[in-house]
């Protein structure tokens, strides 16, 4: 073999000894495999060699210095005896597999010490990416939420800089660039820039990281360590592990681009037929098909849990809008669920909880809470949460909440409205959307200007009562359920059926043969069990 080969795919590839000191106590654990076998596991070789740089007979990870986390351990094989088994061990998802998936690749490369951030919002002055219904003092506002969202990070500079080449490596003219470049290094205690933009090129991150001597982050990234920060569930968890695969994807597109150049990146792996983008790629595959494996069994048991609820005849009521608009604290004051406890930051929420409330007939409907939206955000991050938000399309009804004291509502809502489109929500829910104004109470004098609105303080509990109503009115309308008075045998199991199936809302005594008139809500499928159970005419 080339020794000069060897030595350049050691200064290239390998990760230097320092780095590697932590990996071989977890690789000790797992059994090194060849790749032409290699499955599951972290593809790793054994490669002899007599020079002092190579130690003879060491299994060494082929991944670059920047690497993308993988761990050598996966998912724990299991046999069962009989298929039914099978198919019982296939429903159980474990929790220590999920966080096993959650952990082994963390790609903003954060880190979970805190962070000193220095923000930069591109102001484009012109072209498809100017933002047209907020202004850059809005968006830097917003930016910053952001950052103070995670716990002891803090902002300590920020600066709104014009430009006319968003679309560049360095988003702005050299002119701006040098200016941002020396504000930057001046400020002290700087360990992160955040650019505030939508996504940022791996070339261009590379291109500015080098530039500023700092890590640098995009909203996507941004948002994503926010998810992970928030991340309790196992759906959750395996949610954001999706939304980073493209991420993973593209930085290792760029890294094995930077070891081309080098002449390490296109070799091929001895022994394997592969290189080392290949083998890279194909781990990436995989772990992005055991997420979706996983989401899929999630999935199927959301939808059993669906079937319950529509089985029971439950209407069920999404409740969406833009990030901190008041959702969460809508549901409690309708419910008065006393579980739930609303904060005062961005994506609180970000799974999808179902609580019951009564209606003014006694009708009982099922209120679903569900992941604020924020703009700027690639459509990518949205469809990985398509799992949650696919309860948002079996609703019967949507109700939209905005926070009408934020200087960005109509913007806000604009972006709602995009997102509910993209999702492919069928067109009978986008009619019956109703439209609340929440947060009234922060605003002097408020007026609705659309009758259609709805205005409520859910804070302060106003307005509750004829929001309600109005939901009672649009169930009723979209259901397809009916307000019937049926005439009901006392002396029979009818009332206790109609109390258990329907919405019974008053109950008139008309005499001594034993009989009532009730008057119920009740829907069609309902009305025909009913009447052939009874055989009622």
């Amino acid at each position: 073999m080339n020794f000069n080969k060897i030595s350049v795919l050691n200064k290239h590839v390998f990760l230097c000894k320092h780095v590697l000191s932590r990996w071989y106590m977890n690789f000790a654990k797992c059994k090194p495999i060849r790749f032409p076998q290699c499955t599951s596991k972290l593809a790793v070789t054994i490669i002899p060699c007599s020079r002092q740089s190579l130690k003879t007979g060491v299994a060494v990870p082929v991944l670059p210095a920047r690497a993308l986390s993988l761990t050598a351990c996966t998912f724990k094989s299991k046999t069962h005896s009989t298929d039914n088994n099978i198919e019982e061990e296939e429903d159980e998802i474990d929790e220590a597999e999920i966080e096993e998936l959650f952990q082994q690749q963390i790609p903003t490369g954060i880190g979970k010490e805190d962070h000193r951030i220095f923000i930069v919002h591109p102001d484009v002055k012109w072209g498809s990416r100017k933002q047209y219904l907020t202004t850059a003092a809005l968006q830097m506002e917003e930016a910053v939420g952001l950052v103070n969202t995670l716990h002891k990070w803090s902002v300590v500079d920020k600066l709104i800089l014009s430009t006319k080449t968003p679309e560049n490596k360095r988003i702005f003219g050299k002119g701006n660039f040098q200016t941002l470049t020396e504000k930057i290094k001046a400020t002290p205690g700087v360990t992160a820039v955040f650019v505030n933009v939508e996504r940022l090129s791996p070339s261009s991150e590379k291109e500015l990281q080098e530039a500023w001597g700092v890590k640098v982050l995009d909203r996507y990234s941004l948002v994503l360590h926010i998810f992970r920060c928030n991340a309790k569930t196992k759906e959750a968890k395996l949610q954001i592990s999706l939304a980073e695969i493209p991420l993973l994807r593209s930085r290792l597109r760029n890294e094995v681009a930077n070891l081309d150049q080098q002449g390490g990146g296109s070799r091929y792996i001895m022994g394997s037929g592969e290189t080392l983008y290949e083998v890279q790629q194909r781990l990436l595959k995989e772990r992005e098909l055991k997420i979706r494996s996983a989401l899929e069994r999630l999935r199927k048991k959301r939808h059993l849990l669906r079937s319950q609820r529509k089985h029971k005849d439950f209407p069920i009521i999404s409740v969406m809008g833009y990030t901190n608009c008041g959702k969460t604290t809508l549901i409690k004051a309708l419910t008065g669920d006393a579980g739930l406890q609303p904060k005062d930051q961005l994506f609180a929420t970000l799974d999808v909880t179902v609580h019951a409330g009564q209606l003014p007939s006694h009708m009982t409907v099922l209120y679903v809470d569900t992941i604020g939206f924020l703009s700027q955000l690639p459509h990518q991050l949205i469809d990985s949460f398509s799992a949650t938000l696919e309860d948002v399309t079996h609703s019967d009804l949507i109700i939209h909440v905005r926070d009408i004291s934020h200087p960005e509502t109509v913007n806000q809502k604009v972006n709602v409205l995009n997102v509910l489109k993209n999702l492919q929500i069928p067109e009978r829910l986008l009619n019956s959307i109703i439209e609340v104004h929440n947060k009234i109470d922060l605003i002097e004098g408020y007026e609705a200007s659309d009758p259609e609105v709805t205005p409520i303080s859910a804070l302060k509990q106003h307005g509750l009562e004829i929001l309600k109503e109005k939901i009672e009115e649009a169930v009723v309308k979209y259901t397809g359920k009916q307000t019937m008075t049926l005439k009901v045998q006392l002396n029979t199991p009818q009332l206790a059926w109609l109390y258990k199936e329907a919405t019974v809302q008053a109950v008139d005594d008309v005499g001594d043969d034993c009989t009532a008139n009730v008057k119920v809500i009740i829907s069609q499928a309902a009305y025909g069990r009913y009447r052939k159970l009874f055989q009622v005419t």
